[in-house]
């Protein structure tokens, strides 16, 4: 007789899914873990109930290679209320001040040249970054204000895609924002009001691009739960596909590959030593495909081979 825990089954790869809005990143990632029936699931780069778009899921032993997608820049497309801060920063949250609006395009062009490049942004109180083990959100939940530093982020370029001016209540631009990690929308839409001396709210996210991949790529979850699990599990991109980013180291002894996959330390010799760059490497061995890919490693002052994530020999 079958349990509910026998149906979970080792599902490895990753699912470049459409979250839509209204929801968590985890709801959606378990959603689509019941789909697929897998026993190990994570995400990467949360997104927050109010945005939609592109969100990466791990599977399996896809999920070793998440960290590896966290430092790539992104792609939004923001929608900036002016006029109304709240206090979350988005439209989820309670409105707390209402000024007027009295700037045009052009003064919204000049503001937005502003903040492109690299900018100091405080977090939002209303974010999943921990103080003392705590998310700060649980804190502001309590009516708590914390100190936050601000951090080097950097805005690699700002796109006015859309202004609208429908009277003082109804100014709002339309943004293509590409950005690196860590960067929080809502702020950027915080600091943009502030600067044009209206204050703002984010009204709307839709997270376009990330890690190189696109929304053409992705799957809606409503037709990703239409699916059964065989036909899920097709959808899923190989681990290898999180690395294609980094620095390729090839191993063509099998000896050495095999080493390399039990998660021994090797010595390289000076060709390979030459090859090695800083950073994380992905490390292959013979042959092609999907197998040949080991894992992920980094080379010490030594020279040595040191590995850092890597694939199940069986997989």
């Amino acid at each position: 007789q079958l349990t509910a825990r026998s149906r979970w089954r080792a599902v490895d790869g990753l699912l470049l899914l459409d979250k839509p809005t209204g929801i968590t990143s985890n709801t959606a990632l378990q959603r689509a873990r019941r789909v697929l029936q897998a026993e190990k699931a994570g995400h990467t780069g949360t997104l927050d109930p109010l945005a939609s778009g592109l969100l990466p899921l791990c599977f399996g032993q896809a999920a070793k290679f998440a960290r590896f997608l966290l430092d790539a820049d992104k792609r939004y497309t923001a929608t900036v209320s002016f006029g109304l801060t709240t206090n979350t920063g988005d439209a989820d949250g309670e409105a707390l001040e209402r000024r007027p609006v009295a700037f045009d395009e052009a003064a919204l062009r000049a503001v937005l040249a502003r903040f492109t490049g690299a900018i100091d942004q405080v977090p939002p109180m209303h974010s999943a970054l921990k103080r003392d083990g705590r998310p700060l959100y649980e804190y502001a939940r309590a009516g708590i204000e914390l100190e936050r530093e601000a951090r080097r982020v950097t805005i690699h370029a700002i796109e006015l895609i859309a202004f609208e001016n429908d009277g003082p209540e109804g100014v709002r631009a339309t943004l293509d924002i590409i950005c690196s990690k860590g960067t929080y929308i809502r702020s950027l839409a915080m600091d943009i009001g502030e600067a044009l001396g209206c204050g703002a709210h984010l009204a709307a996210l839709r997270r376009t691009e990330t890690s190189g991949w696109t929304l053409a790529q992705a799957v809606s979850l409503a037709d990703f739960e239409a699916l059964s699990a065989d036909e899920a599990a097709a959808r899923l991109l190989h681990a290898r596909q999180m690395v294609v980013h980094l620095p390729m180291l090839r191993l063509d002894d099998a000896s050495l590959a095999q080493r390399f996959g039990w998660g021994q330390h090797l010595p390289l010799d000076a060709a390979h030593a030459g090859r090695a760059a800083e950073g994380p490497l992905s490390v292959w061995g013979p042959g092609e495909g999907d197998s040949a890919f080991l894992g992920v490693a980094e080379v010490d002052a030594r020279g040595v081979l040191c590995p850092l994530r890597l694939m199940a020999p069986t997989a």
